[in-house]
Parts: structure tokens; C-alpha cells; sequence
């Protein structure tokens, strides 16, 4: 049994090289909307249920619907008021779906990555090609709805092989959102290319503080206050990453988007410090400015563990 699955090394906060996000800023920003689809019977999977209760589950299929059906445009109009491009978490079968949602964010030039085909199919159990296959559903039919490349990644209900990783870089992704061990990007161990780890916090997703922890919408949007100014401070000494993962069927809940926005206003207000950016835009600048002195950097502290290491491109 490993111990250590060697997707990245270790490699201490204090002291790395100095990253400086466009214009100087402290912080980059991005929000995640995830858009999904959960279907009502989906084919089962021996490691995990796609339900939490029987099959089928009226009422969360129903809950999640309201995403698609109610919540994403009152996320849209909220975002629109703060001049935030959102970065699309998609499972790419809602091109097939609700093309209209998809056609909502792309005209808003909003970021789309992908998220599996559907969140309700795992990745448990497939073959390298099987999993090259949802990849290049994914690309092919985000490209086919909006012209774009698909650069980023989270796999479906945060579900892996050990091929994972390996096989988006080789086709040409950019960054990874499935892993949290940091407040800034960092190399991943990849057989090709370069590929980021790119913070996307599981303590400000919405699933986990309303879904899992049960928070009310105040303690929420204290939450991310507190978060966002923590990352502020630390970002005077090198530049930081938020993000916000969001789901619009909890989110843009009647009863919790107004205090959801409190928050954005007090984000929003501190532009002269924080870039507002994209996933896409936020890996670039990294690999592009700061790849080669991190690992560098890696090296240089003896931190370096064991197996394939990082490719240069």
C-alpha cells in the first residue's frame, strides 16, 4: 500500500519565491459556479452510490434541478452587478441538456472547465481509455457549445483513478482543481506537461458549509469575509489565491443570496488590491511567470520526494 500518493512534493508556505499577480495585486479571485447535472437513474457503481439514499431519489433530484432551473440566473444577475466572470464547473452533458444555461455564460465570456460528463458517473473503476474518453466528450462538446478550450479540471463528485492527473496534462490542461493542500498553485508530479494544482477551498464551498456543516447564510458570508482577508494579508508578502466554489441550488436559495452578496460587496471593494481573474487566466500567469522558479525552488529546500517528477515541458 503507498503511503504517499507522490501527486506533488512538499513544500513549505514560509519563504518561496514571490509571486506577483497583473498590476501588482495581492490576491487572485475566482468564482466557480458549478453547473450540473444529476440524472434521476443513473447506472450504478460498486465503490460509491450516486444517491445517498435509494434510487431513484425524487426529492434531490428535484433540490438539485432548482440550479438549473431557478438559481443559476439569479447567480448570473448577482455576478452581472459585480463585474465577476464566473469559471464554469461543467458536467458537459448540460450542453446536450440546458445548452440555453451554457449559452448564458458564454455570452457573459465567462471561463467553462469540466467536471465529468455528468455527476452522478464516477470515475472509480475506469480504464485509462475509458477516462480518455470522458476527456475528449469534454473537450469536444464544450468546444462544439462555445469555441472554447477547455483548460481546467475537477472530476465528477471529486472522484479518481490513479491515471487521472497523468492524462490531463498529456491532453493539454492547464490546472487541477481537486486538490487542497495550499493557498497558492503549485507543480504537479506529471508524467508530461505542467499542470497546477490550483486552490479551490472545500472550507468556503457552499456544499460543505450548508450541505455538510449546516451553516446559516450569515455565518456563510462571515466565513468568507474572514477567509478573504486572511488571504489578503498573507498576499502583501506573496500573491494568494480565493476561490468560491458554488452550487446554485444551495447558493441562490431565496433565503441566503442576499447575505451571499454582502460579501461579494465586501470583496468587490478591495479591487485595488485583488485581481478579479479566471482559473484559465490565474494557471497561465503562473506557469508562464513562476513554473520554473518554483520547482526550483522545490529542489533547492531538498524537499523533493520520490517517483516520476515534474515534466518541463
Amino acid at each position: 500500500m503507498k503511503a504517499d500518493p507522490n501527486l506533488y512534493d512538499y513544500w513549505p508556505y514560509a519563504n518561496r519565491p514571490k509571486i506577483t499577480w497583473p498590476g501588482g495585486k495581492k490576491l487572485a479571485f475566482w468564482i466557480a459556479p458549478n453547473i450540473e447535472f444529476y440524472e434521476f437513474m443513473p447506472p450504478g457503481n460498486p465503490q460509491r452510490s450516486p444517491w445517498p439514499n435509494a434510487v431513484p431519489n425524487v426529492q434531490q433530484y428535484s433540490q438539485r434541478d432548482f440550479g438549473n432551473r431557478v438559481g443559476h440566473l439569479r447567480l448570473m444577475e448577482l455576478l452581472d452587478r459585480h463585474k465577476l466572470r464566473g469559471s464554469v464547473s461543467l458536467n458537459v452533458a448540460l450542453c446536450d441538456h440546458h445548452p440555453e444555461i451554457v449559452e448564458d455564460c458564454a455570452r457573459r465570456d465567462w471561463e467553462f472547465f469540466s467536471h465529468g460528463i455528468y455527476n452522478t458517473r464516477y470515475s472509480y473503476g475506469l480504464s485509462p481509455d475509458q477516462e480518455q474518453a470522458v476527456l475528449d466528450d469534454s473537450i469536444r462538446s464544450v468546444e462544439a457549445a462555445t469555441g472554447q478550450r477547455i483548460r481546467g479540471y475537477l472530476a465528477p463528485a471529486l472522484t479518481h483513478t490513479e491515471a487521472t492527473l497523468d492524462l490531463i496534462a498529456e491532453n493539454d490542461f492547464w490546472y487541477s482543481c481537486d486538490l487542497f493542500q495550499d493557498d497558492q498553485p503549485q507543480p504537479l508530479k506529471t508524467k508530461t506537461g505542467k499542470l497546477v494544482s490550483m486552490p479551490y477551498s472545500l472550507e468556503v464551498n457552499d456544499v460543505i458549509t450548508y450541505s455538510v456543516m449546516g451553516m446559516d447564510p450569515d455565518r456563510y458570508a462571515d466565513i468568507l469575509k474572514r477567509h478573504f482577508d486572511q488571504l489578503l494579508l498573507e498576499g502583501e508578502r506573496s500573491g494568494t489565491v480565493m476561490c468560491i466554489p458554488l452550487h446554485a441550488y444551495l447558493v441562490s436559495q431565496p433565503n441566503r443570496i442576499k447575505m451571499f452578496e454582502q460579501a461579494l460587496a465586501h470583496i468587490t471593494a478591495h479591487r485595488d488590491d485583488v485581481w478579479f481573474a479566471t482559473g484559465r487566466e490565474i494557471a497561465k500567469h503562473f506557469i508562464d511567470n513562476y513554473w520554473d522558479s518554483s520547482l526550483d525552488d522545490i529542489k533547492a529546500r531538498g524537499v523533493a520526494t520520490g517517483g516520476t517528477g515534474f515534466s518541463h515541458g
